[in-house]
């Protein structure tokens, strides 16, 4: 099913021109850094640390892709964000911190990281550890909140209570996104038998409150390292209802070849698992860091999922005449009847009409006036494609 998917994701983005359009943002984002620090008044005197600062800002510079749709992903706000793998990581780096936010007792978690069988290399980035309750009453204001922000590199919280963080942490955290907390399974498992079920207690058993088991408590050191590894090296997807979806997927200092890879999975991981109907549901792929132009690097041929979505002109003309006999103060019931008949009329033509449309596409498959109409919308996207890619030749030039 991989494989399959993968496929499809190939065929549906070139990876020469996203390798090509990485470039070009990459390049892009470059310049626009230096015609800040060129606007800036006073003189740079630590002009020895200029590359490292340089360096620093563009590892703290993330990349967006933004993914258009012809119909909403979902209907409600999720808090809790997926998440996708990646083939390079976008927090790397053994000096990167790591905050981990656990459900009471943080004793247990402190425990579990403190270990001897938890990993040495990523015990160092983990700098702190913080409860729910001790996160509500020591940061509750903006400037601790802020000042938490600022002294770590990434934030890492227990799937169980990461809805709870945006109304503790604020604005200072999910306002720009760039720190937010990514979901983590660190709780122990309640146990399973070999089908894969939860094994119940017995009748009349009495529950005993003990930690570390029946789901609750820390996991076993090793698999509570398994689960940051993994979390550090995926992409957040965050829905909510509408038809854009931004997901960042790599930084300003990655090179075209591991943004085009990067790009890749997160198109795999969103066709496959959330966007329904997968690519025939997409419109359009972008990519921008925060204060470039978004760069296209995939647009759809047909700007519909089904034929049925596509509604008359004589029916959209009669809903919109309704509509604005509905706003009048005091309307004529006479044209509203009217205009109600239309609209009627206008929904029994199209229902003949799409009756004999699927008749004659079952039929015959290549009717002549849909193939002129599909190589007409085709020829308007080509256009459309050849006047983005030389916008893009201009700014790369």
């Amino acid at each position: 099913m991989a494989a399959d998917s993968k496929t499809q994701t190939s065929m549906k983005v070139d990876r020469d021109q996203t390798i090509q359009a990485c470039r070009v943002l990459l390049n892009h984002t470059k310049d626009l850094r230096k015609r800040a620090d060129e606007k800036r008044t006073k003189p740079d005197l630590l002009a020895a640390d200029a590359e490292d600062d340089e360096g620093e800002e563009a590892r703290n510079t993330p990349l967006w892709m933004s993914v258009t749709t012809k119909k909403h992903i979902v209907a409600n706000a999720r808090l809790k964000p997926g998440k996708i793998s990646l083939p390079h990581s976008i927090h790397t780096g053994s000096s990167s911190t790591i905050c981990l936010i656990t459900a009471d007792p943080q004793r247990l978690y402190k425990d579990a990281i403190d270990n001897p069988s938890f990993p040495a290399d990523l015990r160092s980035r983990v700098t702190r550890v913080i409860g729910l309750e001790k996160l509500k009453a020591k940061f509750k204001s903006f400037e601790p909140r802020r000042r938490l922000y600022a002294e770590h590199d990434v934030f890492l919280a227990d799937s169980r209570i990461v809805t709870f963080l945006p109304k503790i942490l604020g604005k200072v955290f999910y306002k720009g996104g760039a720190k937010r907390p990514i979901p983590v399974e660190i709780v122990n498992p309640p146990e399973r038998g070999a089908d894969g079920k939860k094994i119940k207690r017995p009748p009349g058993q009495v529950r005993r409150s003990t930690k570390g088991t029946e789901g609750k408590g820390a996991a076993p050191p090793e698999t509570i390292a398994r689960e940051l590894r993994k979390a550090l090296t995926s992409a957040l997807v965050h829905l909510s209802p509408g038809v854009t979806t931004s997901i960042k997927f790599a930084r300003a200092d990655f090179d075209p070849v591991m943004c085009a890879g990067n790009i890749e999975a997160v198109l795999e991981g969103l066709t496959t698992r959330f966007i329904t109907k997968g690519w025939q549901n997409v419109r359009a792929v972008h990519i921008k860091s925060p204060r470039s132009s978004a760069f296209p690097i995939w647009m759809t041929d047909e700007l519909w999922v089904e034929d049925e979505d596509v509604l008359e002109e004589k029916k959209v003309q009669g809903k919109k005449k309704l509509k604005s006999l509905e706003a009048k103060e005091q309307p004529d019931g006479h044209e509203i009847k009217e205009a109600e008949k239309e609209v009627n009329r206008a929904q029994a033509r199209g229902n003949s009409e799409s009756d004999k449309h699927a008749k004659r596409k079952r039929e015959a498959k290549s009717d002549n006036q849909e193939a002129a109409a599909t190589a007409a919308r085709k020829e308007t996207l080509k256009k459309q494609k050849m006047d983005a890619m030389a916008q893009i030749a201009v700014i790369q030039g």
